[in-house]
Order: C-alpha cells, then structure tokens, then sequence
C-alpha cells in the first residue's frame, strides 16, 4: 500500500459526494489509503482578535458522519482516515496536496452562485496545490464535436509539442495503465499560420499544412518515445489537430474517463503559480473529470 494518500475534499454537497465516488475508485487503484477532508470555514477566521484553537473533532462532524454512513457498507474500499479541519478552504486544501498523492474535490460547492463552471476552491486548488488535482464537473456538460472514434476506456492527455511537459505525460501514462485504457494524446498546432508584413497588418504565410501536421506529430512521438517504453501495456494514439488546443481537449473529453492537463510553467518574469488559458478553459467546459499536474520544480 502507497503511504502517500488520496484526499477527498467533501462539504456535504453533491458535487463533492460524487469527487468522493472518484476519489474512492482511485485509492483503490492505487492500493492507497483515502483521507476525507472536511474544511468548516468560519466567521472567527476573519476576525483578528479571535483565536481558534487545535483541530475540531471529526467525530462530532455532521459532514463527516455523513460520508461514513455513505460507505460503511461498501466491500473492498480502502482504509479510510477522517479529517475535520477549520479555516478558509482555498487556503487550506492546497496545502494538503503536500503530502498527498491525489487530491480530488468536486467542481462547486454548497457556497457560491450556482451560475458558476468551477468554484473558487477548485480553481485554489488546482493552480496552488503540490500534488496533482483532479476536478470532477457537474455531470451534463455538453461539449461540441465529434465523439470518440471506438468505444472503451480512454485518457486524453493535451501535449504541446514546443515544450511537452514530462510530469504531464508521465501522470497520464500512469493513469491509462491503471484503468487498463487507452491514451489519446492530442497535439494541437497553430493554424493557419499568419506573420506580420506591416504595422497592423497580418498575412497567410505560404505553409504546407500537411507538412507542420507531419512535423507536430513527429515531435509528439519522439516525446513520446520513453513513455512508452516504460508502459507497453498502453495504446498510446497521437493525434496533430490545428488550431484551438483548448477547444480539441474539451471535445474530446465527451465520454472520457480522464482529461489530463499542465498547470503552467514558471517562468522567469512570472515566478508565480499560475494556470494557462488551456488548462483554465478545459477546467470550466469538459465534461469529464480533469488532472492538472504540477510543474516539476526547477533544478537550483
């Protein structure tokens, strides 16, 4: 068994009692324990004069009781810690991926306007968060496109092929294997291309869009390349697309099992955790749950 947990983030609401659904399934292909997360958010948090004292007691949290009920009766799961923490939660919950294999949280829930694609804590926790994250949306999305070509269980993970990032690839390879499914790996490239010929004017360039398809795939599969030597098991099928990467993801995560994306990169004028417009756009629109992985961080 992994020492390293999975955490479940859950308030009560449906939105994170199907997270908890997710969360459960991946501790159990992981062999890893699941800990339950309830972060209670009070008044005396904002009030400077007021000190809250220790932990409160997860035995006496209606929340928590909850949950315990939910799985008491389900064979096979694996062990289970309780977890009742006070404080503001998008402060709290990235904190607890330091020593988290897996934290997973429910793309909304019980505050907010019910309008909203994706929570603050969410948002939180998948941009500060140490370990990987995984949202589960709100079922119903709908997406525009094409389906999937074959049926079966399917990753889909977003590959740039400029600067691919190994930690990306990496989780999804891992992930794929888990669920004995197959990778679909998209490499989207800009199209059509356009340059600059004069102040405030832009013109097609005369470039062969089958040669940049060609080039981007061949890029992907070189990146590729030790990733499948380390998962052979993996069907692994690279796809060059043109234009929107975003709208390519979103699309294909129609039936999906999992959409797997990078954080964002610092950089050196922006050392700050961020998130990418890709990651952020396939976070509020696809319609299965979706990783965001972490950089790795720099070497000194």
């Amino acid at each position: 068994m992994s020492a390293a947990p999975v955490i479940a983030a859950v308030d009560g609401s449906a939105d994170s009692l199907r997270a908890l659904d997710w969360a459960l399934d991946a501790a159990r292909r992981r062999a890893a324990p699941l800990r339950v997360v309830h972060v209670r958010q009070y008044a005396a948090w904002g009030q400077a004069d007021v000190l809250v004292a220790g932990p409160p007691d997860a035995e006496g949290d209606p929340v928590l009781d909850e949950v315990r009920t939910r799985i008491a009766d389900r064979a096979g799961e694996p062990a289970v810690e309780y977890v009742a923490l006070e404080g503001v939660p998008g402060a709290v919950l990235p904190e607890l991926g330091g020593d988290a294999q897996l934290l997973v949280l429910g793309s909304r829930g019980r505050g907010g306007f019910a309008s909203l694609l994706l929570g603050s804590n969410g948002l939180a926790a998948a941009r500060d968060a140490e370990c990987p994250v995984v949202v589960v949306p709100r079922p119903g999305r709908e997406v525009h496109g094409e389906g999937p070509a074959e049926p079966g269980p399917r990753v889909v993970v977003g590959l740039h092929a400029d600067s691919p990032d190994e930690s990306v690839l990496a989780f999804a390879f891992a992930e794929a294997a888990l669920r004995d499914a197959r990778l679909q790996v998209i490499a989207a490239y800009p199209w059509p291309v356009q340059a600059w010929s004069a102040p405030g004017q832009l013109v097609p360039q005369l470039v062969d869009q089958k040669a940049v398809e060609t080039e981007t795939r061949t890029l992907a599969d070189g990146f590729l390349a030790p990733h499948r030597e380390r998962h052979p098991e993996v069907r692994a099928d690279t796809e060059a697309l043109p234009g929107d990467a975003a709208g390519h993801l979103v699309a294909a995560s129609r039936d999906a099992d999992l959409v797997v994306v990078g954080r964002h990169r610092r950089r050196l004028l922006a050392p700050a955790r961020m998130m990418g417009s890709v990651t952020q756009a396939v976070l509020l629109h696809a319609a299965s749950p979706i990783a965001v992985i972490p950089p790795v961080p720099p070497e000194e």
